[in-house]
């Protein structure tokens, strides 16, 4: 038995979405500036700076745009929607982050280190960086506000991990790689200048680059996890299973297996033990009855399947799906 939910809050502006406005309007103005200054001091460091801006203006194009193709109605061909395109241009952003930003930011550390050349204009990098700085603190600090109220009391790191929408965090990972790279950046020149070595300008960007290559890798390893299918959180299986237990007719709720569909649309399927005695339409109702009750308390469900099945049987079809997996007891 299916139910199909449809919800006008699904197509809402997510807080991710603003995020990536935010850090677009930023990165757009360092970009620019950073190019300007590559240019006239011929420092690496900041060209490496430049190139990885200019990377991150395109990756926040392309996560735009994957908000715009996961927001597309279902078809008949996409019966479930198109949200996980957000998670397959999430996942090209990481791997341009890594090819782009950190295979360039390498190559040209590599290549003034084997053949330094001096710095002209340090006081332009200087201020340039400084500016940068801001911008770009700007930006974390709303991609860090928005990160912090979606986790709540969730450690860091587990809510990155748990996260379902990847552009949540991976504004806020870029612009702490940005940071990162500005406060390298500065430190290279300074050193090329004090010590009269520009090979130091060299090793910084090779430095930004391998922060950058770090960044580009967690990112990937998350976006591929969501983008093969990942099980929505925990909290909405046992929340799930409470509202069926809740229902008359209901005698168990086994257990509900999820897919995360885009940040804000989830399919789920339960596996109910009605009572024995209930007859066909009176089934029908109680699933009716769940269906609504599930929609009315979490409308980020827009498919719902409901398989009746006694706890005998589920055991048996589990044990033969996952082996050795055990699964959370539903609570009565």
């Amino acid at each position: 038995m299916t139910a199909m939910v449809s919800d006008p809050k699904l197509q809402r502006h997510s807080a991710g979405r603003r995020v990536v406005y935010a850090a677009l309007a930023g990165n757009v103005a360092v970009a620019v500036t950073k190019l300007a200054a590559a240019a006239i001091t011929g420092s690496a460091a900041m060209f490496s700076e430049a190139v990885h801006s200019i990377v991150d203006c395109g990756n926040e194009g392309l996560l735009l745009y994957g908000y715009r193709r996961a927001s597309r109605r279902p078809d008949l061909v996409h019966p479930f929607g198109y949200g996980r395109e957000l998670y397959f241009w999430s996942f090209i952003v990481a791997l341009m982050l890594f090819a782009l930003g950190a295979g360039v930011s390498i190559y040209q550390g590599v290549h003034h280190v084997i053949a330094p050349e001096p710095i002209r204009h340090a006081g332009i990098s200087y201020m340039v960086l400084g500016l940068s700085f801001l911008f770009e603190g700007a930006s974390w600090i709303v991609a860090w506000r928005s990160f912090s109220k979606a986790r709540a009391q969730v450690p860091f790191w587990t809510a990155f991990r748990q996260s379902k929408d990847p552009p949540a965090f991976m504004v806020l990972f870029e612009d702490t790689a940005a940071l990162i790279g500005i406060l390298i950046a500065a430190a290279g020149i300074f050193a090329a200048q004090w010590f009269d070595k520009p090979v130091f300008d060299g090793i910084a960007s090779i430095l930004i680059g391998l922060v950058l290559a770090v960044v580009a890798t967690l990112l990937a390893i998350e976006s591929k996890s969501l983008l093969i299918g990942e099980r929505a959180t925990p909290a909405l299986v046992d929340a799930i299973c409470r509202l069926a237990q809740e229902q008359p007719g209901v005698v168990h709720a086994n257990t509900a297996l999820t897919a995360q569909l885009a940040p804000d649309q989830a399919m789920v399927a339960l596996s109910i033990e009605f009572d024995p005695g209930l007859h066909t339409h009176e089934i029908e109702a109680c699933v009716a009855r769940i269906e609504q009750r599930v929609t009315e308390v979490h409308p980020n469900v827009v498919a719902l399947f409901v398989k009746p099945q006694t706890q005998e049987q589920f055991e048996i079809a589990r044990r033969v799906r996952f082996g050795a997996i055990v699964f959370p007891a539903a609570r009565s």
